[in-house]
């Protein structure tokens, strides 16, 4: 069967429902991972440094695979990338509880990137060849609320087992949620493994070749990479200041992660549907300098509610910044392909979470934990507004359309 083409509303439907639901389950259990890990290394010995390897670990894997599953799925079909990558979600969670140093916690984490490089790229690219013209914000917004609500609960529920039932419980949490997620896909999704009809795609380094020319598409990249800065400092530095700064819990944590997340989560479809309607550079300017502004002030905040407060914020910033790189991404995957688009897109995503990773490691060890949310929100200040004059450019046209018979000769 070819998705794409030819299929009725009622399959439509089901299919997205069954894509969110899979993609909601997984990043679950990835959330409830997520603010423990920084704290189970920390207790393992590791520096600043060596939490931004971890971190980097699973951004390299992640980032280096992404583009070659994502143009292999256009070729081969998603659905068999997305089980497998849900199925090494599953073994991960296994493996967290085997760990007894922090070099462990590195390897892991560099397949859990593997996992991870085909799931949301995959679902991406799903929903993207499913987005009308002019809806594209819409259809990425609701993607990005399952995604978002996953990792938004994720981390309330990964903070209630650490205060209880200890870290194991989290990580085997996560394995189940793996494996549920994987079955739904298996049971639910249609095999889309029947491509008659798609068109034929260039190699892949072709296919980045043609990438690189259109500055537009560079702008949006460059986006993708900058809006990811400050992931790391967000995600695995914000625990070590709340425990170090406030003594906070398990649970405080997660609740503060959560208020972005879900704040995220809660505003992606009508704020797709606002970005449908609107210049898109706007939006995305406005989202970014939100999200610069509250990151700068987090060190000088000293409670609880106030850190909530302020990541509540950041969450709405980013609920405009998402819906308008996917909806920008979305309409030049229909140049070039949504598996290879979407697989590009992301993996300037783990560029943006290598860098923030290496650049928050450097700064915690040299000039304290506090400093490394105003440097990389600068960062993300200065990125911001290269990329909106990239994205204002004129875009180059489209490539020519690649025939079999072409493909076959230039491969000969």
């Amino acid at each position: 069967m070819t998705i794409e083409a030819g299929t009725t509303d009622g399959r439509r439907t089901a299919t997205l429902a069954t894509l969110f639901l899979a993609v909601f389950i997984a990043l679950l259990g990835l959330g409830i991972v997520i603010p423990l890990l920084p704290v189970y290394a920390d207790g393992l010995g590791a520096s600043g440094i060596m939490i931004g390897l971890m971190v980097a670990g699973f951004s390299i894997s992640r980032g280096v695979l992404q583009p070659f599953v994502g143009s292999m799925s256009d070729k081969h079909g998603r659905k068999r990338f997305l089980v497998t990558g849900l199925l090494i979600y599953s073994v991960v969670g296994f493996l967290f509880t085997l760990a007894t140093s922090v070099e462990h916690l590195i390897l892991i984490r560099t397949v859990h990137g593997v996992g991870s490089a085909m799931i949301v790229p995959i679902a991406m690219s799903y929903v993207a060849s499913f987005a009308p013209k002019g809806e594209e914000g819409r259809y990425m917004g609701s993607l990005n609320m399952a995604l978002f609500s996953g990792i938004g609960f994720g981390p309330i529920i990964g903070g209630i087992f650490r205060d209880t039932l200890g870290f194991d419980a989290a990580f085997y949490a996560m394995s189940a949620a793996g494996a549920l997620a994987m079955t739904l896909v298996v049971i639910l999704l249609p095999d889309d493994s029947n491509l008659e009809g798609r068109p034929v795609r260039p190699p892949m380094f072709e296919t980045m070749r043609q990438m690189s020319r259109n500055v537009r598409l560079m702008g949006v990249l460059l986006s993708r990479m900058s809006t990811m800065f400050i992931m790391v400092p967000l995600m695995a530095f914000l625990p070590l200041l709340m425990t170090e700064f406030m003594d906070a819990s398990g649970l405080q944590i997660g609740i503060v992660i959560a208020g972005r997340t879900l704040v995220n989560a809660v505003l992606q479809i009508p704020f797709g549907s606002l970005v449908d309607r609107l210049n898109k550079t706007t939006t995305l300017v406005t989202g970014s300098l939100i999200v610069v502004a509250a990151t700068s002030v987090i060190p000088f905040v000293e409670s609880f509610p106030g850190l909530l407060a302020v990541f509540v914020v950041i969450g709405a910033g980013e609920a405009l910044v998402w819906p308008t790189l996917g909806a920008l991404a979305t309409e030049e995957g229909r140049k070039y392909g949504q598996g290879a688009m979407m697989g590009v897109f992301n993996m300037a995503m783990s560029a943006g979470i290598l860098f923030g990773s290496l650049t928050g490691g450097v700064a915690v060890d040299t000039l304290g934990l506090k400093y490394a949310f105003p440097i990389i929100a600068a960062v993300l200040g200065v990125t911001t507004f290269v990329s909106a004059a990239m994205i204002r450019s004129s875009p180059r046209p489209a490539p020519q359309a690649v025939s079999a018979d072409s493909l076959a000769g230039s491969e000969s």
